[in-house]
């Protein structure tokens, strides 16, 4: 007997997993990382690989004589790969040739200047003219050279009375418009991004981050310590941000790893900005919760504490992808900030990370660099992952029938995927079918989107019905007026009749 409900209870645990709608990725004889989004109520659903890993690549494969030493930085222009290899003071430049990667130049040495070698240089930045912009750190500059390696010009200490002459300037990270300017993260400067005109002039600072303190700690720096005591203290200070990314319009994506942990859902913090040319956030997000990373973990706590950002890169169609230090996650958003997936982990295989520190994208492969392991590992977007995308594209380029195919074959990877419906429910809002937008919005919990879709919806009712609602308005406001007028024509005859007879 008791073998018998051992089999009825394994029967049904059975038709339990069977019923599940949960999608996973499908055994394709490709190795499965955690990939994972979260659902309208905050909870974690596992989903299909967004990427996989291509290739990881190493020092040796590269022909490296000397490995690479603590790199900080990667930028990609048309086919090649930079590689602020910033521990051996070194530019390295990687070409990509189908699924191959060989080894251009190492750059370590400029024509035309002095010194004419880089010191710990942390960034760089190649423009259309395959002239390169490098943050050389330590020798206190942003240098640009030519593709064959001859100086054009330094971006140097402003000389500004809004810069402190008493600290060196030390460029840290920075990004260059269509015109030229350039704007940098230096070390020791808190008032935002340092600008410079083409033309090298100091222009001032952008998007310095808000002053955060509290009354009690004001009254306390202000009666209670002398001038000294609050020259040396930066509480009071906005703090500077940790890395920077310019898109294809001249917006400068920010990422901050400084914030009061509690800010973060109140979506105060603003781990991720988008900067327009005045320094204003215009960052959207129309998600439910904010681009944070992840939405849960052990407040206090340097290891599994909130999602720090050390990087950002921005693909096509405005989706951009940042990547935690924290957990070595890589989260994607789209132009909504709705969250398109996450996966990655800290670890040692070539699918985790152990100190990851900057990311890059070719077309929709990403590049990741890892400062500790000294390798990048290239993912590749699996076929669900491209769907997500084409998805968005065809949206946005005006395909919504398009797009809301391939939100429904998004579906059959992930029946739990939150933004297929809302993006099956804009389509349809698009092509004006409002009733069947609102029940897409409906199954996501999207409550904005389904208002707007009512709205319509209502509209367009009304406008198809308003003859005989005008009728029947008509009709309940003139009958009672005819049977009052019918009543008092009665209650006169019948009153004249009267009269009559009393004659």
């Amino acid at each position: 007997m008791k073998v018998m409900y051992r089999l009825m209870a394994l029967l049904m645990i059975l038709m339990l997993l069977a019923g599940m709608t949960t999608a996973f990725a499908a055994d394709d004889g490709y190795p499965s990382s955690y990939t994972y989004n979260y659902d309208y109520w905050g909870d974690v659903r596992e989903s299909p690989d967004a990427y996989r890993v291509d290739q990881v690549l190493l020092s040796s494969q590269l022909g490296l004589e000397v490995a690479m030493r603590k790199p900080q930085s990667l930028f990609v222009q048309g086919q090649d790969l930079y590689v602020c290899d910033t521990g051996n003071n070194r530019i390295l430049q990687i070409r990509r040739t189908g699924d191959n990667y060989e080894l251009v130049r190492i750059i370590d040495t400029i024509q035309g200047t002095e010194p004419a070698t880089f010191n710990t240089p942390s960034d760089v930045y190649v423009d259309e003219e395959e002239n390169l912009y490098v943050c050389d750190t330590n020798n206190y500059r942003v240098v640009m050279v030519d593709k064959d390696l001859n100086f054009i010009k330094a971006f140097t200490k402003p000389t500004d009375s809004t810069f402190d002459q008493s600290l060196n300037f030390l460029p840290n990270k920075l990004a260059v418009d269509v015109s030229g300017r350039v704007f940098c993260l230096a070390t020791n400067v808190n008032k935002g991004l340092v600008k410079f005109e083409a033309d090298t002039t100091f222009t001032g600072y952008i998007g310095a981050n808000k002053v955060v303190y509290n009354f009690a700690e004001y009254i306390w720096k202000e009666f209670f310590t002398t001038k000294e005591q609050r020259a040396q203290q930066e509480s009071f200070v906005p703090t500077e941000y940790c890395n920077i990314y310019m898109d294809d319009e001249s917006f400068i994506y920010a990422t901050n790893i400084s914030f009061e942990e509690g800010d973060l859902m109140w979506d105060k913090a603003l781990p991720i900005r988008r900067l327009n040319g005045i320094g204003n956030d215009i960052l959207i997000k129309n998600d439910r919760y904010p681009p944070i990373g992840d939405l849960w973990w052990v407040e206090g706590s340097v290891e599994q504490g909130p999602s720090k950002f050390m990087d950002i890169t921005v693909m096509e169609d405005d989706i951009y992808v940042a990547i935690d230090r924290t957990r070595g996650r890589l989260f994607g958003y789209d132009a909504q900030g709705i969250l398109l997936w996450a996966f990655g982990s800290i670890g040692n295989t070539e699918d985790t990370f152990n100190s990851a520190i900057s990311v890059e994208h070719m077309g929709r492969d990403l590049f990741v660099l890892d400062q500790n392991e000294a390798d990048i590992t290239v993912f590749t977007p699996t076929e669900y992952g491209n769907l997500i995308y084409d998805a968005s594209s065809a949206y946005l380029s005006g395909d919504y029938d398009g797009s809301a195919d391939k939100w429904e074959e998004v579906l059959k990877h992930n029946a739990n995927y939150n933004l297929a419906f809302i993006g099956i429910g804009r389509s349809l809002m698009r092509q004006e079918k409002f009733k069947e937008a609102m029940d897409y919005f409906e199954m996501a919990h999207d409550r904005d989107n389904y208002g707007r879709a009512f709205r319509q919806y209502r509209k367009i009712w009304v406008e198809e019905n308003i003859g005989w609602m005008v009728a029947v308005l008509a009709a309940v406001m003139i009958i009672p007026l005819v049977i009052r007028m019918i009543k008092r024509m009665r209650m006169e005859v019948e009153s004249y009749e009267r009269s009559k007879i009393a004659k």
